[in-house]
């Protein structure tokens, strides 16, 4: 089975070279020539008052801290948007093969009509409005957790707007068979695509 890494290097396009450190491309929509014509994807702003684009992530959210999930919140959303989709993940910490890294959580199914997260989400499978998420240890947030040795780590949240909703149950596989399910399910329906980096590493 491939990786999920390695799904995405099949499904999504290539950024510019302004892309954010981290950050994974967004699927291209069909272009012509290629089966369509819905143009570009749309940049969003996704953003937390937790901290700034690139800045060190509070304890709070960490291991070393509380684990709440942080607030986030988005806009400029496209029009025809049927869910998000939220994917975050620690791109410094190679895991098996070194294709893969740390899924910190993915959040699927938010509804269309949505521009927030609240803090501390609730861990449980899906939520009442059919939100749904996973983490590498379970159904919850999984805060950072980089060791003081070395350099901070890079913790990346992509938001994705999609024209369709994922029908991929948030039980029943592994967090890598389910993170991949979604990858492959999102080819093809990409509108829009935001990211928020933040940085931690545990102190000395």
């Amino acid at each position: 089975m491939l990786s999920a890494i390695t799904l995405a290097c099949v499904v999504y396009g290539v950024v510019g070279a302004g892309a954010q450190r981290g950050a994974v491309p967004a699927p291209q929509p069909p272009g012509p020539g290629r089966g369509g014509g819905r143009g570009a994807v749309q940049v969003m702003t996704l953003a937390s008052s937790a901290w700034r684009d690139g800045g060190e992530i509070p304890i709070k959210y960490t291991q070393a801290g509380e684990e709440a999930s942080p607030p986030l919140t988005w806009s400029n959303v496209p029009d025809g948007v049927a869910s998000l989709v939220l994917i975050v993940h620690d791109v410094d910490a190679a895991v098996g093969s070194g294709t893969d890294d740390i899924l910190h959580w993915l959040v699927w199914n938010i509804p269309a009509a949505a521009t927030t997260l609240a803090e501390r989400v609730s861990s449980m499978p899906q939520l009442s409005d059919g939100t749904r998420q996973i983490s590498a240890t379970g159904p919850n947030y999984r805060g950072p957790g980089a060791p003081a040795a070395g350099p901070p780590h890079h913790y990346t949240f992509e938001l994705f707007a999609l024209d369709t909703i994922l029908d991929v149950p948030p039980v029943g596989a592994p967090p890598a068979q389910t993170r991949a399910a979604i990858v492959a399910a999102m080819a093809g329906h990409v509108r829009g695509k935001g990211v928020l980096v933040g940085l931690f590493h545990r102190q000395p």
